[in-house]
Formats: structure tokens, sequence, C-alpha cells
């Protein structure tokens, strides 16, 4: 029995999901490949009869990019009615409530699916961030669910099935070879998720814009472009593939030799599918040393997930670790899982320095299939084309839990320790906002902390525009930190604006009053002349920074301003003349 498992992923996670899927669906007797959107020919769809889609949302209720090809074959006007007439199939989606639209892009796809006639063989699954237990809190009762119903509508018998304990399916093989391989990486293999181009960068500056003493490090970062005309329009993204960190690299080694296991730094190793329709990441395409894993493929920093410990227990010999190494892949013991990772935010370098009698039975497969790959980072571009550079603006993630070391974000880091003059390698891509093609339109711009980064691209385009002659309406800022004299970023760029009366900007220095004044404060403060910039001149407005509590009360506030009319700002909403770009 073919079953597809087809994912829409942009951090990995419904990857990982979807994979388990295919993984659980062996054992059942079915056979069939899981791949991204991307890699497969989705007008093959129409021969399929049972497809899994495993799909998170991005942003504001936008699909993952290795969606986006796959969702505008779907959405076709040419596709007959009931072209998908013979596909049954099962969707999870992959959210965070704190969204608007929260798993916009699976209940899109599931309907999109209904109306060309495919049936649902079980209710769509909504994974919710914000859930104790993350994905997990829907996920596993969900799959438990729809192997109950394929079950029962394809008439499975387990006891007659011979596809073997879920833990020995595997996506990889694992071949030693004997000498050794010099490790040159160039610039373009680091960005093996990629499908785009890539394009090469050299770091010109990397300064830190907030004061010593203030608690958030924040890097400015500009970067010049050494490929011949690359291109980018405000509001687009650069996606950089981070590494570990040397320290990481090390201690990850010294296990290796401290467990006397049989592979150190030079051992070469060539990874071959195990299944003829299982695609081979790129970073598998040659043969790598475990020096280049460590350094530029494996994850070392990130949370570990259930199928980590269930590989880590494949040879375990020690009692103790092997029971509760199982106990983290049930769904009654996740509560432990829980604790044990999410809570502290312990990253896969500890786990295996705790399970020590685990770690020292490790082999080369068990590691190539339980070490989670690096994915990109993205950030806002904080610069137009016309400027000489490519500049960002990098928070650097750095916190404390109950774990005696500090908890470090692996690409913010890296580019924290970055050197003026070291090359590295980005892929520019489109971002979500949309900007009104006539110039003269006013534009209002809600960006406090780092949300700035985006405004500063699109201001700075204005102006260009506007020193060519060309007539720019009304660019209205507001910007929000703690302290004028900590974390003011982009201060000169704001002061030169204010002064040749370019920009109208309204700043919220939240810790500089007596009672705390935000971005939405200083939006009630200035509700007249908004009110006749929305209704009068059609205004378009701009809202990014932090997802949590801003995005909602910035909202309320333009309501206000607008006399209470909710439902008009839900129309520029949906005209895309309100558009919010907020991350967690």
């Amino acid at each position: 029995m073919r079953l597809l498992v087809l994912y829409g992923s942009q951090t990995g996670t419904a990857q990982d999901v979807a994979e388990q899927i295919w993984r659980e669906s062996r054992p059942l007797g079915f056979h069939g490949p899981v791949l991204s959107f991307e890699d497969y020919d989705m007008q093959q769809l129409i021969e399929e009869r049972l497809v899994v889609f495993v799909v998170a949302t991005t942003g504001d209720g936008v699909e993952p990019d290795n969606m986006k090809q796959a969702w505008r074959f779907l959405l076709k006007r040419s596709l007959p009615a009931q072209s998908l007439q013979g596909l049954q199939f099962a969707c999870l989606g992959l959210g965070d409530s704190s969204y608007p639209k929260f798993n916009y892009a699976a209940k899109k796809l599931s309907k999109r699916l209904q109306n060309l006639g495919a049936t649902s063989v079980c209710p769509l699954g909504l994974c919710d961030d914000q859930h104790d237990y993350g994905h997990l809190g829907v996920s596993l009762s969900w799959t438990r669910d729809l192997w109950t119903s394929l079950k029962s509508s394809l008439g499975i018998d387990e006891s007659t099935q011979n596809g073997g304990a879920n833990k020995t399916v595997s996506k990889w093989l694992i071949k030693e070879l004997p000498g050794s391989v010099s490790l040159t990486v160039r610039l373009e293999q680091l960005s093996w998720t990629q499908k785009q181009q890539c394009h090469t960068f050299k770091l010109v500056d990397n300064v830190r814009t907030t004061a010593e003493s203030h608690f958030q490090d924040v890097r400015f970062l500009r970067l010049e472009s050494l490929s011949v005309n690359l291109s980018w329009e405000p509001g687009d993204v650069l996606d950089v593939q981070p590494q570990n960190s040397d320290e990481a690299v090390s201690a990850f080694f010294e296990l290796l030799r401290e467990h006397k296991l049989n592979f150190d730094e030079e051992t070469v190793v060539e990874v071959l599918a195990a299944y003829p329709d299982m695609p081979l990441p790129k970073a598998f395409a040659t043969p790598i040393t475990l020096a280049h894993a460590a350094k530029y493929v494996w994850d070392l920093n990130a949370k570990p997930r259930q199928r980590f410990f269930e590989v880590l227990g494949h040879n375990c010999s020690d009692e103790m670790e092997s029971e509760k190494l199982a106990e983290f892949c049930s769904a009654e013991a996740i509560d432990d899982l829980v604790a044990y990772v999410n809570r502290p935010r312990r990253n896969v370098l500890e786990v295996l320095q705790d399970f020590r009698h685990a770690s020292s039975k490790l082999t080369l497969s068990q590691l190539f299939e339980m070490m989670p790959l690096i994915q990109p980072r993205s950030f806002s571009i904080a610069s137009d084309v016309s400027a000489s550079t490519l500049d960002l603006l990098v928070a650097v993630v750095q916190y404390k839990t109950i774990l005696q070391t500090p908890r470090l974000g692996l690409c913010s880091n890296w580019l924290k320790n970055l050197s003026p003059g070291v090359e590295i390698c980005g892929i520019v891509k489109r971002g979500t906002m949309v900007w009104p093609q006539d110039l003269a339109v006013p534009l209002i711009m809600v960006g406090p902390g780092t949300g700035i980064a985006p405004f500063r691209s699109i201001i700075q385009q204005r102006l260009h525009a506007q020193s060519k002659g060309a007539r720019i309406g009304p660019l209205v800022v507001f910007f929000g930190c703690r302290n004028r004299a900590a974390d003011f970023h982009f201060q000169e760029d704001f002061e030169a604006w204010t002064k040749g009366k370019l920009v109208e900007v309204h700043y919220a220095f939240s810790r500089d009053e007596d009672r705390k004044v935000y971005v939405q404060h200083q939006i009630q403060k200035c509700g007249q002349r908004l009110a006749q910039l929305i209704l009068e001149q059609n205004a378009h407005i701009y809202v990014a920074g932090n997802s949590n509590n801003m995005p909602k009360s910035v909202r309320d506030a333009f309501i206000e301003i607008l006399g209470g009319q909710g439902d008009y700002v839900d129309l520029m909403i949906k005209q895309r003349r309100y558009q919010e770009e907020t991350w967690a």
C-alpha cells in the first residue's frame, strides 16, 4: 500500500513530524516516500490514493518557502473541480496561536484539497506552539487516531505485517571510507538546505549598537556583496546558515575520545539513502569527515526531539538509562520530556553528556540518524539596494535557565563573533511585506526594538527616489525601546531624518519615563493625525517586531483612534493596507 507523506517546513519541525509518521507507517505495511513539497512533482498528485500532509505556518499566515510553488499549482483555476476525487488525505498543521492567522497554511490546504474532490480520512490536526507540550500536545494523539482510522478503513491486520519494530526504520545507510579527505569547504556548499541562488558577502562592520551595560547585545552588521547584480526590495530577508562554535565541536569530539569510540574528526563517511525514493540532503552529496559534520551540518545546540532519544537508546546496555530513554519516547511521559528538555532548553550535546552509558555505545549509523541538521535563519534586510551595503540588525540570543551554563542562540552568537573581512554565504528571499506602488501613499510604520530593521530599508528607498525627483508621501515612524541611551537603534539615521524633516518620528523610551510608555501610547497620542492619513489619504500601516503582546496592543490602538472601527481595520488587513511581520 503506497502512502505518500509531504511536508512544508520552515525550521525543520514539520519535517521531523513528517518523518516520524513515515517511520510509523512502515511496520503497518505502507511504502512510499516522505518528501518536501518542492521535491515532489505536484502534477503527480492526481495519481496518488493516500497522502499525509504536514504543514507549518510561518509569520502572518504564510506557507513555508518549500511549499510556495506547490501551493501556486494547487490554486490554478485550470484544475478541474473533481481532479482529486480519487485521493484520500490527512492534514496536520503546525502553528502558533499567538498569531492571528493560526495554522492558516494547513487550513487553506485542507479546504483546497476538498474543493478539488479529495476526501479527508480524519479531522484536520492543529498543533500549537503555545501548548505546554509544544506540537506534541496534538501531533501524538492525532497520529494515533490517523493509524486507527486507516487500520479500520483499509482492514490492516498488524499481526500479518512484517515491517519490524519502529526503531529499525532508518533513513540512511552509512559507509565508512578508508583514508582521509581534506576539509576544504566552499562557502556555497554551506547553503545545503536551500535551493535558491547563494551569494557571497564580505563582512565590512560588526558593531554592538546597545550600551555595554545593557542586558541585550544587538549587532549591526554591514555586508558587501561579492556577487554581480545582486538586488533586493524593502522587506526582503537574508537567509544565513550558521555554524557550530569551536567550543561545542571540541566538546563533542572530547566526548567521543572519552568513550574510546572507534571514530574521530578524521573519519570519512559516505551517506546513502536507505530507500530509493528518499532524497539525500545536499549536505551528504559527497563523502564528508566527522569534523565537517560536527562544524557545519549537525546542530549541536538544538533541543533533542523524541527521535533523538529513541535512536540513542538502541544499543544502550544500562537498564536505568535504557528505561529513561524509552520513557522519553512515549506519550505517557511527555511531562518528563518537557521538564528535561523544553523548560531548561537542554541541547543534544548536553543530553549525550548526561546519558553516558548510551553515548559510550554510539555508532556512526546512530549519529547520522539522530543528529538534527542545522537550519538557516532569516533576518530582515535593514538597508536599501541603493545603499553601498546590505545591513542586518541582529539581537544576540543569550538567557539563563535552571542550567548553570547560559543558553546561547546558535546563529546570533555565530554572527556576533564574526570578524570584519570574513566571507559568509547568504540567500536573499522575498519578504512578506507588500508596498504600495504609488510613492505618494503615506506609510505608517511601527517597529519597536529590532522590528525597525525593514523600515530603515523602505525609508532609504523612498528618500532615494525623492532625491531623484520623485514625489513621495508622508513617512511616519513609531520606534520604541527601553532607554534612549541604551538601545536606540539607528539613532544617527533618525536624527538626520528628523533634522531634515524627511521623516516624522515618534519615540517611546519605555524606561525613561515615570510610567512606561510604549508605541501604542504614542499612536493614541497622534490619533487625529493618523486617522486623517488613514481615512483621507489611504495610508498603509506596517507593524514589525516581537509577537508577544505588541501586535495586538498596536492593532487595538489603531481601532481606538479610528473611533472603534474594528471592521475597518479588518478590511485594511484583507486589502493588505495593514500588514504585520512578527516573530517569537
